[in-house]
């Protein structure tokens, strides 16, 4: 696999604690992926520019100098987190079923959302904002990937719309900045152990008949 593929594949199907435990039943992890892994927390509790060579090679309990035989810099780190997540979240989407409703597809697209984020809490932090530090061609292709998710999330609700399953007037538009805003905050939030599938179908709900009373 690539290096992006490879970070997404450990990144993003488990918990942190998970995957500790599932690498180490399987095989020991290798100082690449600990190096991802590492990057992934440290991007996300001090941030990109808060986060040294040096506190890398410190998580890892190695020699700074050492890390250059893996990356070049810091920066790549930054484009495979970033990337890695990306993929993700479209993953989740490529893996609904498709033999269900329009209306019930939107459904399970906040729960993939959800489910996406609490599985990668630190990367879904990255995602969010430590992307604005990535360089081109890195930068182009997550900008890129990004706005391709949230066309994918503006086609459920269009398709909802055609189906007679939501209003024809909806404002498709701040409807699909409201569906990302409760789907994209979850890191901020979530804990281990959250049940995403029951957060995501407790907001279900809100999102389609407001808060408003009758």
């Amino acid at each position: 696999m690539g290096s992006v593929d490879r970070i997404a594949g450990s990144l993003g199907s488990e918990s942190s604690e998970q995957r500790g435990q599932t690498a180490t039943m399987v095989q020991p992890m290798t100082t690449r992926h600990r190096l991802s892994t590492e990057a992934a927390r440290l991007f996300a509790e001090r941030g990109y520019h808060g986060t040294s060579m040096g506190d890398l090679a410190e998580a890892l309990g190695i020699r700074k100098a050492s890390i250059y035989s893996h990356i070049e810099g810091k920066e790549d780190l930054l484009a495979e987190i970033a990337l890695a997540g990306a993929s993700a979240f479209h993953l989740a989407l490529d893996e609904m079923p498709d033999d269900v409703e329009p209306l019930e597809r939107l459904r399970l697209a906040l729960r993939a959302h959800l489910n996406v984020v609490d599985r990668q809490l630190d990367v879904a932090m990255v995602w969010l904002h430590e992307w604005r530090y990535l360089a081109d061609p890195a930068r182009e292709r997550f900008v890129g990937e990004r706005r391709r998710y949230e066309r994918r999330i503006r086609d459920l609700f269009e398709a909802a719309i055609r189906n007679g399953d939501l209003r024809a007037e909806l404002d498709v538009k701040r409807a699909v900045l409201v569906f990302l805003s409760v789907a994209n905050w979850g890191y901020t939030w979530m804990i281990p152990g959250t049940d995403a599938a029951r957060e995501a179908d407790a907001f279900w709900p809100l999102l389609l008949g407001g808060i408003g009373s009758r």
